[in-house]
């Protein structure tokens, strides 16, 4: 897929009166979490024309122009009658905009937090708005008598999905939906974005489980021949299967007997974005997250979050030199519920100063909490460096959690099974790998060789190692097989713990690859490799890679192998 082809809008017929227009982006539309695969993605609308017409989900401000242009050439503005909103965020306001410069007789369809969010984001309060709860419908006419459903979570609390009975089609914003990029409307042969869908999830959904779970009871009462997601392809084929593993995926998170509560509140998104960062480190390290926009969220269900966690993290922007009322609540709130031997963290964003961040890292040192992590502030919108910061800083945090807990636990000898598999011996190699301003390392020995033809390996990769992010398919990485004699200092160094964002080539001698993965040169042997596709293998993924080049750089060198007495360590 070549990521310099322009953006365009894909239309296509989906059913009965419907037509779906696709923004494209080939390449990654900006800094957020759920974009690291850099695969592009679709922005997804839809365009229903019976006696009333209605547009569900206009695109954001990068596809606004080649949008509005793709909609011209197919139909008269002056016919339009609903925009139905799935959710209202400020990067749609400019294609809001402009299609009420151009249709001024436009209604506003969304739910009551979204009529809130578009006046502000519009900033005009006599907008034209229907505002749906739940029980309300909306006929467009020859059986197009559409249902909504409201599936908040905190980080969209106004998402209201759409069903449209006629078709049988449910427009879904946020769930479903995958960031891929390609000329496929359909997901004819799913599985090839099983990755992908999961990747999605484990980003947006996962921190929101419970009210995900919420979201599949209401939507289970639907006939449903297609989810008309806001993102990736359309889910027809694989819909079965994709509404079975979020159930699955959600229950993993809800049935998890440690979790972290992350509250938070965001004047702009970028405080959200970190929290998301933050979340997706927790969750991918085996704990759970119980995400609270402390904006749209009652006391009683943060204390009660606050109660059940392990640990708890606040953020926050500054606003006027100041944490939002909600904050300094929920703070409170925290402060009068969390015993101090609780794990806590603190992260904010901010424009030209960080009063708020620096006001709740005080009150909780001041109340004796230990942090598990360094306070995160945030200038502005954050990069790439600062989403893989945000990210290991909670794993950090959510290992100190198993850590303290496994301490407060006995330990127990090993079996003679653990014993046994533990005696597996493997070579022992340094992958490394870097993409734009990320990189990272690990040690590792369960590397297999898997074929001849093309050569290639398997390679276990921890679902917490910080360079897991950097193993998708599509990634390349560099394996680098160390040699007996001087392994050891290789060894100890990329064995000692690493805070967040910390470089991990510092102190050792290394070159890059032409895709800029470190090599290091006083290892036997290195291979570049390129991820070809993964499987979920307990608490590791098993990464398939094919070999691209390679050297021996020490002919007479010998491999260097590790040993283990057990099969629970490494």
């Amino acid at each position: 897929m070549s990521t310099n082809k322009p953006r365009d809008v894909q239309v296509c017929p989906i059913a009965t009166d419907t037509r779906i227009l696709r923004s494209r982006s080939w390449s990654r539309l900006r800094f957020e979490i759920e974009y690291a695969l850099a695969k592009g993605t679709t922005a997804n609308s839809y365009l229903i024309e019976s006696e009333k017409t209605a547009i569900i989900d206009p695109p954001g401000e990068t596809f606004t122009q080649i949008y509005l242009e793709a909609l011209k050439q197919r139909f008269h503005f002056e016919n339009l009658d609903y925009v139905i909103l799935g959710h209202v965020n400020p990067n749609r306001a400019a294609t809001l905009k402009a299609l009420l410069e151009i249709a001024p007789q436009i209604t506003f369809v969304c739910s009551n937090p979204g009529a809130i969010n578009l006046r502000a984001a519009l900033e005009n309060p006599d907008l034209q708005i229907l505002v749906m709860r739940g029980e309300e419908t909306l006929d467009l006419g020859n059986g197009h008598n559409l249902q909504f459903i409201p599936t908040p979570n905190p980080r969209y609390a106004d998402q209201l999905c759409t069903y449209d009975p006629q078709t049988e089609v449910l427009y879904t914003d946020k769930l479903f939906g995958a960031h891929v990029c390609g000329d496929q409307v359909f997901d004819e042969g799913w599985e090839v974005y099983n990755e992908d869908r999961r990747y999605y999830f484990d980003c947006l959904m996962a921190p929101h489980a419970r009210q995900v779970e919420t979201a599949l009871d209401k939507l289970a009462d639907f006939p449903v021949r297609m989810y008309a997601n806001g993102h990736g392809p359309l889910v027809r084929y694989g819909l079965i299967d994709l509404t079975k593993a979020y159930r699955e995926w959600s229950q993993q998170q809800t049935s998890a007997d440690l979790t972290v509560a992350l509250i938070y509140a965001s004047a702009y998104g970028n405080t959200a974005t970190l929290a998301q960062a933050i979340a997706r480190g927790i969750t991918k390290a085996g704990v759970a997250v119980e995400s609270i926009n402390c904006e749209f969220t009652e006391p009683e269900e943060i204390r009660a979050a606050v109660e059940k966690a392990g640990g708890f993290i606040i953020g926050s922007p500054t606003l006027g030199g100041h944490a939002p009322t909600p904050v300094q609540t929920a703070l409170g709130i925290v402060l009068s519920t969390a015993t101090n031997n609780k794990l806590a963290g603190a992260f904010g964003s901010f424009g030209w100063s960080g009063e708020a961040v620096d006001l709740i890292e005080s009150k909780l040192k001041d109340a004796g909490y230990r942090f598990g992590f360094d306070t995160i502030r945030v200038k502005f919108k954050p990069d790439d460096a600062t989403l893989q910061l945000c990210e290991e800083a909670g794993t950090d945090f959510a290992q100190a959690l198993k850590k303290a807990r496994k301490v407060r636990s006995p330990s127990q000898p090993a079996t003679t099974v653990e014993q046994a598999v533990g005696r597996i011996v493997g070579s022992l190699c340094v992958l490394t790998a870097k993409e734009g301003d990320r990189s990272s390392a690990m040690l590792a020995s369960w590397v297999s060789q898997a074929s001849f033809n093309p050569p290639g390996l398997t390679i276990a990769v921890a679902k917490d190692r910080a360079v897991e992010t950097l193993t998708h398919t599509g990634n390349k990485f560099v394996l680098n097989i160390l040699k007996e004699g001087n392994h050891l200092g290789l060894m100890k160094h990329f064995l000692k713990p690493f805070g967040p964002g910390q470089d991990r080539f510092a102190d050792v001698a290394a070159e890059e690859t032409e895709s800029g993965s470190p090599i290091l040169t006083d290892a036997l042997a290195y291979l570049e490799c390129s991820v070809q596709n993964r499987m979920e293998s307990g608490d590791h993924w098993l990464v398939y890679a094919t070999v691209e080049s390679g050297k021996l750089l020490d002919t007479d060198g010998v491999t260097a192998v590790h040993h283990r007495k057990s099969a629970t360590h490494y």
